[in-house]
């Protein structure tokens, strides 16, 4: 069963749902059959309207194409949330458009303002007969229970909202609210799917052209996100002290983890091969970064290529190394820091890797037996 990921996202300062996945000849045509779907060159992907007929038309093209699109619900979910905007006054959104600035100036991804945003004209049209100075920390938890709880809407979106309005009256309202005593839901624990180091292998020994198999190889050798990998550039590599910087990951943080010596004399053959200008992997056209689209649809058929049939994806590359990583005896405090995670509750204190801790770790990418 094809998978299609799809998201909400903002083009152009309008809401609309964007396809992440390459699409096939089949997929393209559904599609186009939808009314207001685009295709967007910056984004390199198709994108619809953020509308309930386009939500049923995804339904339509998963029940239709055999597909399997888990992102749809939380389209539907956030859906939902709009009928709150029609009970919100001049003052509400003044302060919303406060927030907004706000999270801008703090460089905040344009995805987590528009989330956060969201959740904020949830709250506030929520509570359409009162102000915002008499909301209480007795209506959050009303708000949590009668509305997050009693809709069954995730975890992951009631965390957001909780999260939104901490921020919220922290930093514009200008006002404590007891966001602890609101019960955030228990965290699971699940674990990540993972590729073997014989999977590994066999996956790059598949990869015959070399740009492809420099930014798979980077990914798991370095413990990448698909959008870091995208965003490097030529100077972040330190070749002498065998180092990647990251610029601008998650939560716009920079990192620098290890490189190892075998997976440098590969970037070495592929620059001379394909001389990027910019960025360090480059689409056709030079000096335009490599689309996340291609970079899926060549991890989907190397895959097949491999057999490998376990429901990986391209983002299993980064969880496998840190898998390997800690089977190697890498301490989880440095595998945190190496993936640019935040500390969690069970992490007593912020560790931080030094330069030379950094610099001696080795990557789980030396130990592959590539052809």
């Amino acid at each position: 069963m094809k998978t299609v990921h799809i998201e909400s996202t903002l083009h152009r300062g309008t809401r609309r749902i964007k396809i992440n996945s390459p699409l096939d000849e089949v997929l393209i045509n559904r599609v186009k059959a939808i009314e207001g779907r685009r295709w967007s060159r910056t984004m390199q992907c198709w994108h619809l309207p953020y509308t309930e007929y386009c939500i049923k038309e995804l339904r339509k093209m998963k029940e239709e194409l055999k597909l399997e699109i888990p992102e749809i619900g939380i389209l539907e979910e956030e859906k939902r949330t709009r009928y709150f905007d029609r009970h919100l006054t001049a003052e509400k959104y003044e302060f919303i458009r406060l927030m907004e600035q706000y999270m801008e100036v703090q460089r905040y991804s344009e995805k987590t303002i528009a989330t956060y945003l969201d959740a904020i004209r949830t709250f506030l049209g929520y509570f359409k007969d009162k102000n915002i100075e008499d909301i209480t920390n007795a209506d959050l938890s009303d708000f949590n229970y009668r509305y997050i709880l009693k809709n069954a809407f995730s975890e992951s979106y009631q965390n957001q909202v909780v999260s939104a309005i901490k921020l919220f009256y922290r930093n514009i309202i200008n006002r404590e609210i007891s966001i602890e005593e609101i019960e955030r839901p228990r965290k699971g624990r699940h674990l990540p799917d993972i590729f073997s180091v014989q999977e590994i292998e066999l996956l790059l020994q598949n990869t015959r052209n070399l740009k492809h198999r420099a930014m798979l190889s980077l990914i798991y050798a370095c413990g990448l996100r698909r959008s870091e990998l995208i965003n490097l550039k030529i100077n972040a590599i330190d070749s002498k002290r065998m180092l990647l910087s990251i610029k601008g990951g998650k939560g716009n943080k920079d990192r620098v983890v290890p490189i190892p010596g075998s997976l440098i004399i590969m970037l070495r053959e592929y620059y001379k091969a394909y001389r990027p200008a910019v960025w360090l992997f480059e689409g056709t056209v030079k000096g335009r970064q490599y689309s996340e689209a291609s970079l899926w649809q060549v991890f989907e058929a190397v895959k097949k290529k491999s057999k490998i049939t376990k429901k990986l994806t391209l983002h299993s590359l980064r969880h496998s190394y840190a898998t390997h990583l800690l089977e190697n005896g890498v301490d989880l405090r440095f595998i945190q820091e190496l993936l640019g995670h935040k500390s969690s509750k069970t992490t007593e204190i912020y560790t931080h890797v030094t330069q030379k801790s950094i610099e001696r770790i080795k990557s789980p990418f030396e130990n592959l037996k590539l052809k």
